[in-house]
């Protein structure tokens, strides 16, 4: 996949929507009865690169502070879904040790991560940081966990709602309407190609998580060194 033309893509496609007022609410982020959970493998940018991100959040917050913002302990990018969040599922349903075997073998000869933050894109319910690996490890690592996890009987769900191949961070969700439009595309197109910076990644977090890895409801169930 080309990501530069993806992002590009997407952002032409979602920013057209918002401006038309064709966004996407998400009615369920004050849900307190919200029982979506599951179990992701993934990654915490730099304290640096977050840093720079919140020079964004704060023009966005200016803009419309009524909307979701994710605080810097939320801040991720999704290596791989391994159990996609749905309601009922609990950690008492599986055995978090045999995942943890299970990434320890895709870890073997993996190269490290590094990746690079450049420019926003949108979906028609977010705003997301542009991710762009700088080799192919971690498309190594993602096609290594899914042979692996699909030679086991473990309970997962990888790739169910769509297959990962990119490495952006949500930031920010709508969750009323928005107050001005164009001035939210305003801000986004500031910062279209503004660079966050890159960074070598040190350890991944296999978690236990809800839908918005929100961090007071998120169990960290093992980390994994590179």
């Amino acid at each position: 996949m080309n990501l530069n033309e993806h992002y590009k893509e997407l952002y032409k496609k979602s920013s057209e929507a918002i401006l038309s007022k064709n966004y996407v609410l998400d009615q369920q982020i004050n849900d307190a009865s919200d029982s979506r959970f599951g179990i992701t493998l993934l990654i915490r940018p730099s304290e640096k690169i977050k840093s720079e991100i919140n020079l964004l959040l704060n023009e966005l917050k200016e803009v419309d502070s009524d909307q979701y913002f994710y605080p810097d302990s939320d801040i991720h990018i999704t290596v791989l879904s391994i159990i996609s969040c749905h309601e009922g599922f609990d950690l008492n349903q599986i055995s978090p040790h045999d995942y943890i075997e299970i990434i320890c073998k895709s870890l073997v000869d993996i190269d490290k991560i590094k990746i690079a933050f450049r420019g926003v894109t949108a979906s028609s319910s977010a705003v997301m940081i542009q991710g762009f690996p700088l080799d192919d490890s971690i498309d190594i690592l993602r096609n290594k966990l899914r042979e692996n996890f699909q030679n086991t009987n473990l309970k997962q769900s990888i790739d169910s709602r769509y297959t990962i191949s990119t490495a952006h961070s949500t930031i920010m969700r709508f969750k009323e309407n928005l107050k001005d439009p164009e001035k939210l595309i305003a801000v986004t197109e500031k910062f279209r190609d503004y660079d966050f910076g890159e960074f070598t990644v040190e350890n991944l977090e296999l978690v236990y998580n809800d839908w918005y890895q929100r961090a007071e409801n998120t169990k960290v169930l093992g980390e994994f060194r590179l």
